[in-house]
């Protein structure tokens, strides 16, 4: 998923949760920002026709209390966060190794035949 599908994700659950439609969504820009920001204006970012500005974004997500494109944003910088995809590769190889190796010591056991094996 590209960044902007993402960031338009996100802004269309801001705008559903919280504003419940695009005209209130549009009032609380225009009553932050002081501009004249549209109904419009806010359907074509959704759609992915115009892109969304950092203060737009910043006064929604502000008069919301929750801040989804901004988290998004800052998880870029923490490279020692980990992704779901990035656990399951290292789970899925981490179980490949230890199955590995109870084959081995079964193996081993089997072929001894002292019962400490």
């Amino acid at each position: 998923m590209t960044v902007r599908r993402t960031v338009n994700a996100a802004m269309q659950a801001l705008i559903d949760g919280t504003f419940g439609c695009l005209d209130a969504a549009a009032e609380t820009i225009n009553a932050r920002l002081g501009g004249t920001v549209s109904k419009g204006t806010l359907s074509k970012r959704l759609s992915g026709q115009l892109g969304w500005p950092v203060e737009e974004v910043m006064a929604l997500e502000d008069a919301a209390g929750r801040h989804p494109v901004t988290r998004m944003l800052a998880r870029r910088l923490d490279t020692r966060e980990r992704t779901a995809a990035a656990s399951l590769v290292e789970a899925s190889g981490e179980a490949s190794k230890e199955a590995g190796e109870a084959i081995c010591a079964a193996l081993r056991a089997a072929q001894s035949a002292d019962a400490g094996g």
